[in-house]
């Protein structure tokens, strides 16, 4: 009998596993299991062992693909596994590669919300104590929402209308997907860093789960519990409530109600006012009218004659409080006009300030077009991407079996690392 030609252990392990990956069905495979040993490591993969009741596999999910997670995963949590089966050629051991991980029942995003929700409640975030009042004429109001969003027409249109003397600070940011997360919360933070404004409003138009998902987000509601500037939340509409909602010092049901939550109505001051002053002509009169009655009764008595100029005295004390009465309802009246002109002159201003904010980002847009990194890629470059969209830098940073981009000057490719020359 012929013996066959000896091979390396490495040569059998990497022929296995050409086998295994060249199999259709292994190459995308879902399946129901019990998460036991679940670990997460400092370079951001996870480890667990997937089991039934008669039999188990050992799993690893990347941290490309874990960073997608929508909820904790834990031990004991009956869950699916979507992902390939390949052999780890270091130990010859097969073990499933996840993509993603969803609960068995409730779905991820409910649960995640859950567990957030739970959480946040536990450290207090919630909790009344920490709420922070919302100044009643503020100067300054900033916005962080899309620009491009129904939502800050409704917000700029309501503040136009109840309270003109307000600057409107709108800082731009995604609403939606994956970046609108870290964008919220830094937009957030910053004008917290630089106290640009009296109160801050976040929010965006309604939508579903996922449509309002940034404002269930765990760093968004941080950056509102840290904020120095009084947050009102304007997620979505009336039935939708987020973790935002619970964080934020005031929650509004919809854009337009936080703006009318945010700034006074300047036309009902001006009414209020109105009604002041001739709250006070009416108490005026009546005083001094009284007064004179009361000075006129006790001078015609003849017993106090000789109290005459005492009373005098009384009499010019009196003009003058009304003389000071008088140049006090002066003042409120020039009070008055002043914000009627105010109202006027900020209006056209508004309306100046949102074109050279146009003109701005149009600017800003052709720069950053112009320092673009991808136009290196014209000249024959590539661009290698993890699954989150960063450069890769070094080899040692990305794991056997990850998937990659590798960006084009024209269109791109999808790769799954084999083999690494960089440090195991």
């Amino acid at each position: 009998m012929t013996r066959p030609e000896p091979v390396s252990v490495r040569e059998l392990n990497a022929y296995i596993k050409s086998l295994i990956d060249s199999d259709g069905y292994l190459g995308s495979v879902a399946v129901r299991g019990e998460l036991s040993n679940y670990k997460v490591y400092p370079s951001g993969h996870h480890y667990f062992t997937l089991k039934d009741a008669e039999s188990s596999v050992r799993c690893v999910m990347f941290r490309s693909a874990a960073s997608k997670l929508r909820f904790r995963p834990e031990s004991g949590m009956g869950v699916i596994v979507y992902g390939r089966v390949s052999v780890y050629p270091r130990d010859g051991a097969y073990q499933l590669y996840c993509e993603a991980i969803l609960p068995e029942g409730s779905g991820a995003l409910q649960l995640a919300y859950e567990q957030l929700r739970e959480k946040l409640a536990k450290e207090g975030l919630f909790d009344r104590e920490h709420k922070k009042p919302i100044p009643r004429y503020p100067e300054r109001i900033a916005v962080v929402t899309s620009s491009a969003g129904a939502a800050v027409h409704d917000i700029i249109r309501v503040l136009r209308r109840r309270w003109p003397l307000a600057k409107v600070i709108l800082l731009p940011v995604r609403v939606q997907g994956e970046e609108a997360p870290p964008e919220i919360a830094a937009a957030i933070r910053w004008a917290s860093e630089h106290r640009i404004a009296d109160t801050l409003i976040t929010g965006r138009g309604g939508g579903s789960i996922e449509d309002l998902w940034a404002f269930n987000d765990e760093r968004v509601a941080r950056a509102i519990y840290d904020c120095e500037i009084p947050v009102i939340s304007a997620v979505g509409h009336e039935p939708d409530v987020t973790i935002a909602d619970f964080v934020a010092d005031l929650r509004a049901a919809t854009p337009s109600n936080a703006a009318e939550l945010a700034a006074p109505d300047v036309n009902e001051l001006l009414q209020a006012i109105d009604s002041a002053r001739s709250r006070l002509d009416r108490a005026v009169l009546k005083k001094v009218g009284a007064g004179r009655e009361s000075l006129d009764a006790l001078a015609s008595r003849r017993v106090l004659v000789s109290a005459t100029g005492f009373i005098e005295q009384r009499r010019l004390r009196l003009d003058a409080l009304k003389t000071r009465l008088e140049g006090t309802l002066g003042f409120v009246e020039r009070l008055k006009s002043r914000l009627e002109a105010a109202s006027a002159r900020l209006n056209g201003a508004a309306d100046a300030s949102l074109a050279a904010r146009k003109n701005e980002y149009v600017r800003l847009a052709a720069k950053l077009d112009a320092l673009s990194p991808l136009k290196v890629l014209s000249r024959g470059y590539a661009i290698a991407l993890d699954a989150e969209g960063r450069a890769v830098k070094d080899a040692r940073g990305v794991a056997v079996g990850e998937r990659l981009t590798v960006k084009l000057n024209s269109g791109a490719l999808g790769c799954r690392v084999e083999e690494s020359y960089g440090e195991q």
